[in-house]
């Protein structure tokens, strides 16, 4: 069997000899100054039980090689699965195309792609893993689940009951004409349970950790074990059915504490995505938007309180884009975002670093897989913690507030400016203490205002990193995964409204 990193050096020298070859065709006109190349294996393995029933079991692998190349000023990018025995005569192949595209995109060069300073790095990096989830077998899996779907048995209203698991690997090998190589390993777990219930002419649904399927961390099956799925089924599942008599949260203005797995989604949503530098510069206008954080307020601008600071890191242990390189081969790092609420760095990747000046990329260009071009992508990001106890907060928190957790839905405008967030689940806040449930909390606001009003966070033994492993961009389309650590804190004078749910 043909090395890995043989292929991806391979494909590379291949890439560096045919933009010669067409250069000298050409009359000695531009030629390759840059070209990388990636084999990527991927493994993701899906599970769930549902109403005591398999509801899904899915296990997907893709192996293939992508390879890109800068030749006169443009990118070319070209892939193929790959299959044994016939792993170099592709990468030649997959050369010779991506030289071609090249050539032929850059006769419509507005701007040439000058890449940001990097060496060719060498190196390896592995997820820490415990219990290596691909391992557990099958049955053991599905007992897990269905030990913990049968905890939410046991109440009329109760109408469906899922726990799920989801297993990811991935293998890559990296080579540049700068002399990188690379190897890593990345495997992440993920499992979570809900309960939905129908009464009283309502539907509504209860989920642990958190929706979306749960909680995800760069770990092993130690994760999945940790999060005691079994223990929390039956306040899920009672949850789920109180909410269907509870009275909708009022509209109004008010003081509101967001639990930790809702603050992930707004630091997400009002945050990540608006500070990637490439879609600053409109390159996803046409799919998902553009930022309302242009480059002009970097440095100056107030995004939030003095006490807001997220920090930006593909080093933390458990985050979803914790690696050692990303996949232009810049070894990880980190960085504020935000700085005592002062918009202080991008996402930016070697293309795009330059743009504003940087004379290195942060490291954040991720593929989906080996059929696409890296794109800058969120990495973990996260709020940092304050110095509250949770009690301490609710205790210093007037009467009519409320708490509100874990996503329901949501909407933001194309600028990442004005949102609108429900949740699943809303508590009253009366005499200091966590009251009465409301029904879909759903508030509304602009980002810089939002992050502004906050005046408290909760300290470290409240944080924790909550994985969103579906984050879509690109056109095409590519999924990539980070995660957003955070604690659960307040905020003043945010706008409630009547979702009509």
């Amino acid at each position: 069997m043909i090395e890995r990193m043989e292929v991806a050096r391979a494909a590379v020298e291949a890439a560096m000899s045919a933009s010669a070859s067409a250069s000298a065709n050409a009359g000695g006109r531009a030629r390759a100054d840059y070209a990388d190349a990636r084999v990527n294996r991927q493994q993701q393995e899906e599970l769930s039980v549902r109403n005591g029933k398999v509801g899904q079991a899915q296990a997907d692998e893709h192996f293939g090689l992508g390879v890109r190349v800068r030749h006169g000023g443009c990118f070319g990018f070209a892939a193929a699965p790959l299959e044994s025995g016939e792993e170099l005569a592709t990468a030649e192949l997959l050369a010779e195309r991506a030289v071609d595209a090249a050539r032929h995109l850059s006769l419509a060069v507005v701007e040439p792609a000058i890449l940001a300073g990097s060496e060719g790095h060498r190196g390896e990096y592995a997820t820490p893993v415990e219990i290596d989830p691909f391992a557990v077998p099958l049955s053991e899996r599905a007992a897990f689940l269905r030990e913990a779907e049968a905890t939410m048995e046991g109440r009329e209203e109760t109408v469906v009951r899922e726990a799920s698991c989801s297993l990811r690997r991935e293998e890559q090998w990296q080579a540049s004409s700068e002399g990188a190589a690379i190897h890593q390993v990345l495997v992440r777990t993920g499992a979570g349970l809900s309960s939905t219930a129908a009464a009283n002419g309502q539907v509504e649904t209860r989920s642990y950790p958190a929706s979306f399927g749960g909680n995800y961390k760069s770990a092993g099956w130690e994760h999945v074990l940790s999060m005691d799925l079994a223990g929390h089924g039956e306040r899920v599942r009672d949850e789920a059915v109180e909410l269907c008599s509870a009275e909708p949260c009022p509209p109004g203005e008010r003081t509101l504490i967001l639990g930790a797995s809702q603050l992930m989604l707004q630091i997400h949503e009002s945050v990540g995505h608006p500070n990637e530098l490439d879609r600053v510069f409109g390159h996803e206008v046409d799919l998902a938007g553009s930022s309302f954080a242009t480059t002009d307020k970097l440095g100056s601008f107030r995004y939030g309180s003095d006490l807001v600071n997220l920090v930006a890191d593909s080093t933390l242990p458990g985050g979803l884009d914790t690696r050692g390189f990303d996949d232009e081969c810049v070894p990880s790092g980190s960085w504020h975002v935000v700085r005592d609420g002062v918009f202080s760095g991008y996402h930016t990747s070697r293309e795009w670093a330059g743009r504003i000046g940087e004379e290195r990329s942060r490291g954040t260009a991720r593929a989906q897989g080996w059929y696409d071009p890296p794109i800058i992508r969120i990495t973990n990001l996260s709020l940092m913690p304050g110095s509250w106890s949770f009690d301490d907060l609710l205790a210093d928190t007037e009467d009519g507030a409320v708490f509100a957790d874990t996503v329901k839905m949501w909407s933001i405008d194309q600028r990442r400016l004005n949102f609108q967030f429900t949740c699943e689940v809303g508590r009253e806040v009366r005499g200091g203490k966590l009251g009465r449930l409301l029904r879909s909390p759903t508030y509304q606001g602009t980002t810089p205002a939002f992050w502004a009003s906050c005046d408290a966070i909760c300290d470290e033994d409240h944080w924790d990193l909550w994985g969103v492993p579906n984050c879509g961009k690109g056109n095409p389309m590519q999924v990539a995964e980070m995660s957003h650590g955070a604690a659960p804190a307040r905020f003043r004078g945010v706008t409630f409204v009547d979702a009509g749910l």
